[in-house]
């Protein structure tokens, strides 16, 4: 049922009010004249919002989006009578309110938790951005992802000679903002930019040859700042903070058995409640016989042990991660080249809040002689910068083993592994690009590398320089042309 708050009394609002009421009629018919532009934008919002979550659209015009988008609960607030008809007889199995989301009494008639609320194009009608977006915090909690999508800045004089050419449906004055702007309006309001995208050089079909354009050329940096839509991924940055959770201190290891005692002495008690968790790889040097004796000469912490069924440190963290019981999941290498006593900087950066999935990086800080060979050095760098752009989110390097997130977000991340597959030996890169697809924030925290004191690498330069390669096009074909 629609509820009907008071609508905003300015001379704009009204004069928008009755723009909405007069286009009403006839905005599928437009809408199906520019196929190729909606086609790509709704293309892209799947992407950001997989099928089955739960939607709340503002400002949802006819509710086409919201259609598209295929939610397990969808809700839509506009404040045109004439488009909520219209959204209420194309989908009634979701609920639609009429009013206007500059009012706050509008935020009392919308019940329930909502993973994503989108305003697409909606921000260029609204009076105050600042307030109305501030109003957002009513009803988002702190796993909420906020999306705004938008025509660029610099396509306003191209697309008002298009109005005038009867090429484009006429439009009331709007908002031109560009993608700085919006992330500003964010900032004020307190929500927290995550990444942003720019795609659609080309918001035509031309008998194939735009989709091709828009797909596997729109990535190239220089050119993916002159698309016409724009998309900021944001998150409310207040309450973000967690109340002293328990951790699992993940360790994969094979022929490791001069570093296994050293690990639990070295561990710090960072917080109340800590598992250590050793994932054993059909060692030959007698690592299994050595986790079983540490196990129980030291009945006071709470450790573990697990045998792979496969092979690699990919298959050793998914199978720990099932198995583990703390509410935080943190992998440590156990060539301790990263130092177990960084761990509680990753946990404060997750628990505080400022950060939803934490990466190591050895590239900061100078790093012990030895520790990573000149060539390793230098395509951890590249890698970097290729990953940095494909994620649109700073990576200074993806291959550090450290990484902590909390369970619940390494659970959204395996739900939605078939999207990328089983495709990563390494296990840095199904986190990294899982986390990406969800939308979490991410945070480097910069540690002192260290050289190996027991054991040798597991990496092949070469043969691992090969499937890193591959992790490159897969998460072009995944993440930027698809």
């Amino acid at each position: 049922m629609a509820h009907l708050s008071s609508p905003t009394t300015t001379k704009r609002a009204a004069r928008i009010l009755e723009w909405a009421e007069r286009i009403a009629p006839v905005r599928a018919s437009w809408r199906e004249k520019a196929s190729g532009f909606y086609e790509e934008d709704y293309k892209y919002m799947r992407f950001l919002v997989p099928e089955g979550r739960r939607v709340l659209e503002l400002g949802c015009g006819d509710g086409a989006l919201l259609r598209a988008l295929k939610p397990a609960h969808g809700v839509g607030v506009d404040f045109s009578p004439a488009m909520v008809d219209l959204a209420k007889e194309g989908a009634p199995e979701f609920e639609f309110i009429l009013g206007d989301i500059s009012n706050p009494a509008t935020y009392e008639s919308i019940e329930g938790e909502f993973d994503f609320i989108i305003l697409s194009d909606t921000i260029g009608f609204l009076d105050d951005c600042e307030e109305t977006l501030r109003l957002i915090h009513r009803i988002a909690t702190r796993e909420t992802r906020i999306i705004i999508s938008y025509y660029s800045r610099f396509w306003e004089p191209i697309l008002k000679t298009a109005e005038m050419a009867g090429l484009r449906m006429k439009q009331v004055d709007q908002n031109w903002l560009s993608t700085g702007e919006i992330e500003n309006l964010l900032e004020l309001a307190d929500f927290e930019v995550i990444k942003r995208e720019w795609r659609q050089l080309i918001p035509a079909k031309l008998f194939g040859l735009g989709s091709l354009i828009n797909r596997f050329l729109v990535p190239i940096p220089m050119l993916r700042r002159a698309c016409l839509r724009n998309y900021v991924v944001a998150r409310p940055s207040l309450d973000c903070a967690l109340d002293n959770p328990s951790v699992t201190v993940l360790v994969p290891c094979r022929n490791e058995r001069g570093n296994v005692e050293e690990i639990v002495k070295r561990i710090p008690r960072f917080c109340d409640d800590i598992e250590i968790l050793f994932v054993e790889g059909h060692s030959q040097d007698g690592t299994l016989d050595e986790i079983n004796r540490v196990i129980a000469a030291y009945p006071e912490y709470d450790i573990k042990a697990l045998v792979q069924d496969g092979k690699g440190k990919g298959d050793a963290v998914r199978k720990g991660f099932n198995a583990a019981r703390g509410d935080l999941l943190m992998i440590l290498d156990a060539d301790m080249t990263m130092p177990p006593e960084a761990l509680p900087k990753f946990y404060r950066a997750l628990v505080s809040g400022k950060g939803e999935f934490i990466n190591g990086s050895r590239l900061v800080y100078p790093m012990e002689e030895e520790a990573m060979r000149f060539l390793n050095h230098l395509a951890n760098v590249a890698f970097s910068v290729l990953f940095t752009w494909l994620l649109n989110q700073r990576f200074t390097d993806t291959l550090c083993g450290t990484k902590c997130l909390s369970r619940h977000h390494y659970q959204r991340i395996a739900n939605d592994r078939a999207y990328f597959g089983d495709f990563d030996p390494f296990g840095d890169f199904d986190l990294i690009f899982g986390a990406s697809k969800a939308n979490l924030k991410v945070i480097e925290i910069p540690i002192r590398y260290a050289a190996r004191t027991y054991g040798t690498t597991q990496i092949s330069r070469f043969r691992h320089g090969w499937l890193l390669l591959k992790m490159v096009v897969v998460a072009f074909r995944r993440l930027k042309a698809f």
